[in-house]
């Protein structure tokens, strides 16, 4: 066996072993077999396979072979958070001793955690986490509120390592639980052929609409990517077939590349499973799961509504046709021929409300039984030769996953044992408290884009629930409402330059402008901006309140948001008149938007507002100077 024949082995073998481990994990088969492995082990285990797996995927070299230096380093990986996952039971009974049996295997554990995560994710989210790692050694030096606590340096580095509040804790638990799950679901519902299915299905009620391809996309998205957990992952495989349809149809490539990115974001937002998020904001706030997603349903529907507008707007400018029905599939057919591939959503949907069983053994076990409906059918890929490819697939996506759950892991270690989270926190407050809860919600906004910036769903919640739901809270906000807003925020970085990681995907793969996408992406999922701030000040929005109350917002946002969306469309200024026009629409639609907060909840003065909102929008329609080509989207 040459060097190249082994490499390509022990990749396999990795990957193998990275998603058995995970199944047998979910599956409970450790405590079946009345093996005792505490999860801290486990997880060191799996971010140990993922590193070494990584460094064969992505090597150094420029041709793309992995050479001895990866594999060696694959090797250290394994055996230094081996190392920790074998000895962690016993060091929690010696915390004490910090001795150079754990500190130095520690340090060449995060400095390979750093490499793979920089081979993998890129730089952004690499030098977040070196900035993190130097601010836990030297931010006592800061001054003022930016001041850490001092930490031992050997102290430190063993809490990255081998402490739950580091590498080994909440975060990439859940990434190696329930994230794998619901990914693992999404590889087997797309090789099963459900995925197509969704696709085909989408295409048989909207594709013959105008700009069908692109309303297509936003509803096959916003199903998968409610399931995937990853917005980048939704991109990559509803993208692939919608992005080419869209352009084919006359779409450009930027704006078809922004709407898969828009609406592959959306569906994290959408219930029920908000990207396995839904659980976790449940778990956190110890609240019932179907009050979250109840929550989470008004702005998703607004989110979707804005969004189908503005496509539709930008199809009826340019004058773009749907496809001809007798290319399209049949709706009928499709459900009579390929309906057992829904068969596997339904079950996922019954094991978690039905009879409450865990969402990442709901989640593997749908995704098994959409492969048995996949061998019944005839559009499934299901080969037994194609396993090995499938594997690759999953990797390429779980991978990435597990080093960023674990750089997000030293995030939270480094704001946990200095103390930054909690000035943060008091900072935010104090900026609230002088300059009011709207300044304060601002600069929140912008610090959970930032750290919310490549990370997976599940990843950015729990970070951003630690560092900046608390000083949202203290400043009176309902708890739900806070969470969610930072959540939204936090994925908002998927969308937002610089980093705008969905945006760029996309981008790549329609071979359109990267920076063009991501402000059109910005355009079109401009709800996901101005949603949070409203639900913050009224929960209504959040299904808080009476029935009144909940219909009144929901309606004068849905208003709003439809007359903004005539408003985005306009081309570019050339007179004082356009101006004044443009500006009078967009203060309708902000005051529209906001009247229950200035009017009170349940006014009967909120009537009036709505009906002066419609007649807006009629009036809009009929004025040609808010007509545009395409080329304003850019």
């Amino acid at each position: 066996m040459n060097f190249d024949s082994f490499l390509k082995k022990l990749k396999s073998f990795y990957i193998w072993s990275l998603v058995l481990l995970g199944i047998s994990w979910i599956f409970d088969l450790p405590v079946r077999l009345n093996i005792g492995v505490v999860t801290a082990s486990y997880i060191s285990v799996m971010l140990a396979i993922a590193i070494a797996a990584g460094f064969l995927l992505k090597p150094l070299s420029d041709d793309l072979k992995p050479s001895i230096i990866d594999l060696v380093m694959g090797f250290l990986a394994i055996i230094c958070w081996g190392w920790a996952s074998l000895n962690y039971v016993d060091w929690l009974t010696d915390l004490a001793n910090r001795g150079i049996e754990k500190w130095i295997p520690g340090v060449i554990a995060i400095l390979l955690l750093i490499e793979a995560l920089r081979r993998y994710c890129g730089y952004a989210i690499t030098i977040l986490t070196i900035i993190f790692i130097v601010y836990g050694f030297f931010g006592h030096n800061l001054p003022g509120i930016m001041q850490g606590a001092q930490v031992n340096p050997t102290r430190l580095v063993l809490y990255f390592y081998a402490d739950t509040g580091g590498v080994p804790g909440l975060i990439l638990s859940i990434v190696c639980s329930v994230v794998f799950g619901f990914l693992l679901m999404g590889e087997l519902l797309k090789v099963s052929g459900a995925g197509q299915f969704l696709t085909d299905l989408s295409l048989s009620l909207m594709g013959h609409y105008r700009g069908g391809p692109a309303k297509v996309s936003i509803v096959a998205s916003s199903i998968f990517g409610s399931i995937s957990g990853s917005t980048v992952g939704n991109v990559m495989s509803t993208g692939v077939v919608s992005i080419p349809l869209m352009k084919k149809t006359g779409l450009p490539g930027y704006f078809a590349a922004a709407v898969e990115a828009i609406a592959s974001n959306g569906g994290q937002l959408a219930p029920p499973v908000m990207g396995a998020t839904a659980f976790l904001i449940a778990e956190f706030l110890d609240i019932p799961y179907v009050e979250v997603v109840a929550a989470a349903a008004l702005p998703a529907i607004i989110y979707y509504v804005i969004l189908f507008a503005q496509v539709d707007l930008m199809a009826k400018d340019n004058n773009l046709k749907g496809i001809d029905r007798s290319k399209l599939p049949d709706f009928k057919f499709l459900l009579s021929k390929r309906g057992l591939h829904l068969f596997p959503i339904v079950l996922l949907i019954f094991l978690m409300f039905g009879i409450g069983l865990q969402p990442a053994k709901s989640a593997l076990i749908s995704g098994f039984a959409a492969v048995i409906c996949g061998f019944f059918m005839s559009d499934s890929n299901i080969n037994h030769k194609d396993i090995n490819p499938f594997m690759q697939s999953v990797s390429q996506t779980l991978i990435p996953i597990i080093l960023i759950g674990g750089a997000a892991g030293i995030i939270v270690g480094v704001l946990n044992v200095t103390g930054l989270g909690f000035n943060l926190t008091l900072g935010l407050t104090d900026i609230g408290n002088q300059y009011g809860l709207l300044v304060m919600l601002f600069l929140t906004g912008i610090v959970a884009i930032i750290l919310g910036m490549g990370m997976p769903t599940a990843a950015v919640y729990i970070v951003l629930s630690v560092v900046l739901a608390p000083a949202v809270i203290e400043m009176g906000v309902p708890v739900l409402a806070a969470h969610l807003f930072i959540f939204y925020f936090g994925l908002l970085s998927m969308i937002t330059p610089p980093v705008a990681v969905a945006s760029f995907v996309a981008a790549g793969i329609a071979g359109s402008s990267l920076w063009k996408t991501s402000f059109t992406a910005i355009k079109l999922g401009i709800a996901a901006y101005l949603l949070p701030f409203l639900f913050v000040y009224n929960d209504s929005l959040l299904f808080k309140g009476s029935w009144v109350e909940i219909l009144n917002i929901f309606f004068t946002c849905l208003i709003s948001g439809l007359i903004l969306s005539h408003v985005l469309r306009g081309n570019s200024i050339k007179s004082l008149k356009e101006i004044i026009i443009i500006g009078l629409y967009l203060f309708s639609s902000l005051l529209i938007g906001s009247s229950t907060l200035w009017l009170g909840r349940d006014s009967n003065y909120i009537y009036m507002m709505m009906v002066f909102g419609i007649l807006v929008l009629y009036s809009i329609t009929r004025i040609s100077t808010l007509k545009s080509s395409e080329k304003f989207y850019g």
